[in-house]
């Protein structure tokens, strides 16, 4: 009882209380003391905070935009990323630019230790090694969490971010085990309290691929796959630097020989034998899923990652399974290039507890807990990057409400953030949550080019951009707003020009004519008018080291004006509804227009506005119509 005491006494009472060291928990910890609260961050492990634990990369389709608004929020995942990286990509680049999306493959030990000192440099930020099994709830607000030592802890507001970990079991083969992750123990304890409280819980499967030995794959055998030539880089602050070397991914494929050999295990397969009964990601299957998903396919793509620039350990991207080892070795051993394999260790699939996140409120903030947040995979999400953005807000609005100011809620036309959050909280999600460009209806203004300039503003205020970021963007805007000025008003010859456009198959010149209205033509690229016209080149010099952004901004807002000019009508539009605030009282069961399911489905998300009314999954635009009525008288 004495030495409780005294470690009780030792922790002080804090402002926010953060429970997980993994990409939520991390990006929450730092955001809340970064705005000046006083913060804990309560880990069962010191040495595995910020642990990549299963693919090591970061961004790809529309998770590489959350990373780009992660970094201009002042969050660290983008910076991280970038000094962990060995090799960079922009995906979707033959595509427009709102599916243009970077992607780093990363350095797994430096990944985390680089989230370990970046913490550690925090002020007022403290780290306690723990597991936490309760919280303590006192009139329907949280105020503190109790520990696996027995110690409780008092705090102000507490962010969950319990990653796979909340009754976390691992399955291989016909063994299953308790676990979070391969080597640590799950969390226990949690979810009986939050069921209690009167939260409603559900069970999530994710999976991951065996590691090998690099040294034993013959990558002959295979297709290199390099990064890009001129690397870019996550994070818009001067904290990081583009890359100067890189590290190639290799591709190879499954047989029908794997197949059959896999197809033998099949039987000793928890997703087939009953052990697995939660659901798995859908984007991301594992190779027994595919086998029997897509029966007709005779071979599927292996993705050959390092693990980092010092290491032989390879990451099987593709081949993420639970089956019992020994298949897994045989089946490994008959793809290309890897028939000489050594297996460091075998994939395995986890299920975890995860709370539906129409639980909580934009805020990520719990309905039924008071000060009390959900971060990351506890809300259904699957995803470093779903998980940090979460972490982000969480922390945000936890800081800010310690200190008695307004939320911050992203709208679906301000970030992808946005959108995932409003996605989870209005629609909820009965498998694993994955962001994709197409799940943004405004992905036209949400790009990768210009997540600084929608979300700096915004972080500044909060405190969390510093001066010099913000400078960077007015700046940013400036020249691109005088470029684009330049461009209109601006004429270029036809003996200038026309050999290009001859070269690109685009019709001749037989006047002057605006350079505004060529780089409109399709294929036809700032850089190249830049090649032809001398008065451009001149200009573009005029923005030294800052060119590459302007060129790239500038161009996009000129070519796809209309596009844009478009969605932000329609933005508009939307936001009239959004501006519609619907009473938190208001009982849906008296509307006697409402069909049964819409009483059901309001009653439950309680929307806050008319805009996130009709976004739920199963109202009607008539629905719609009876509740702007009522709101009307």
């Amino acid at each position: 009882m004495r030495l409780l005491f005294h470690v009780e006494q030792m922790l002080q009472k804090y402002d926010v209380i953060v429970v997980g060291g993994g990409h939520a928990g991390n990006e929450a910890a730092a955001a809340a003391a970064n705005m000046g609260c006083s913060t804990l961050l309560v880990t069962m492990n010191m040495n595995t905070i910020g642990q990549m634990s299963c693919n090591p990369a970061i961004g790809g389709i529309a998770k590489g935009q959350i990373v780009k608004e992660i970094d201009a929020m002042g969050g660290y995942t983008g910076i991280i990323a970038d000094k962990s990286a060995i090799q960079y990509k922009l995906l979707n680049r033959s595509k427009g630019p709102a599916m243009w999306s970077p992607r780093s493959q990363n350095d797994r030990l430096r990944f985390a230790e680089e989230w370990r000192l970046t913490l550690e440099g925090i002020q007022g930020l403290d780290f306690w090694q723990d597991m936490v099994v309760g919280l303590v709830v006192e009139n329907g607000k949280v105020v503190g969490v109790r520990t696996g030592m027995g110690v409780v802890i008092k705090g102000t507001a507490v962010i969950l971010n319990s990653g796979t970990f909340l009754n976390g079991l691992i399955h291989l083969g016909l063994k299953n085990f308790g676990g979070g992750r391969a080597g640590d123990p799950a969390s226990t304890g949690i979810t009986k309290e939050l069921m209690d409280l009167g939260f409603i819980s559900g069970r999530m499967k994710t999976g991951t691929p065996p590691r090998v030995d690099g040294r034993t794959l013959d990558y002959s055998k295979m297709t290199v796959q390099p990064g890009d030539s001129k690397p870019g880089k996550f994070s818009y602050s001067e904290l990081s630097k583009n890359l100067t070397k890189q590290l190639p991914c290799y591709m190879t494929y499954t047989n029908s020989e794997v197949h059959e050999v896999l197809k033998s295990g099949f039987d000793r397969s928890p997703m087939f034998n009953g052990s697995i009964q939660s659901v798995g990601p859908r984007y991301c299957p594992s190779i027994e899923d595919k086998l029997n998903r897509f029966s007709e396919r005779d071979r599927h793509q292996i993705y050959v990652e390092p693990e980092g620039w010092n290491t032989v350990e390879i990451y099987v991207n593709g081949f993420s399974t639970s089956l019992p080892e020994e298949v897994q070795y045989e089946g490994l051993k008959l793809i290309s290039g890897f028939e000489n394999v050594k297996m460091f260790r075998p994939g395995y699939a986890i299920e975890y507890d995860y709370f539906p996140p129409t639980q909580l409120k934009h805020t990520l903030e719990t309905k039924l807990v008071e000060n009390l947040y959900f971060a990351g995979q506890i809300n259904g999400t699957t995803g470093y990057e779903e998980a940090a953005c979460q972490g982000l807000m969480a922390g945000i609005n936890a800081a800010l409400k310690c200190a008695n100011k307004e939320p911050l809620i992203l709208s679906r036309d301000e970030a992808y953030v946005g959108v995932l959050i409003d996605d989870l909280i209005t629609k909820g999600t009965e498998e694993p949550y994955r962001m994709f460009t197409s799940r943004a209806e405004y992905r036209i203004l949400l790009r990768q080019d210009n997540a600084d300039i929608r979300l700096t503003p915004l972080s500044y205020n909060l405190g969390l951009a510093s001066k010099d970021r913000m400078d960077a963007v007015e700046n940013k805007l400036s020249m691109t707003k005088d470029l684009i000025t330049y461009f209109k008003k601006t004429s270029v010859a036809p003996a200038e020009i026309n050999p290009l456009l001859e070269e690109k198959k685009s019709a001749a010149l037989t006047q002057k004519v605006k350079l505004y209205s060529l780089i409109k033509r399709p294929h036809v690229t700032l850089q190249e008018l830049a090649s032809c016209s001398g008065g451009l080149s001149e200009k573009l010099a005029d923005y030294g080291d800052n060119v590459g952004s302007i060129v790239e901004q500038a161009e996009v807002q000129m070519k796809y004006s209309g596009y844009i000019n478009k969605q932000g009508e329609q933005v508009e539009k939307m936001h009239r509804l959004e501006e519609v605030k619907i009473p938190i009282e208001i009982d849906y069961d008296k509307f006697s227009a409402l069909s049964a399911e819409s009483k059901e489905k309001l009653n439950q998300i309680k929307p806050s506005t008319l805009g996130q009314a009709s976004r739920i999954s199963g109202i009607k635009p008539s629905d719609v119509s009876v509740l702007m009525v009522y709101l009307g008288r």
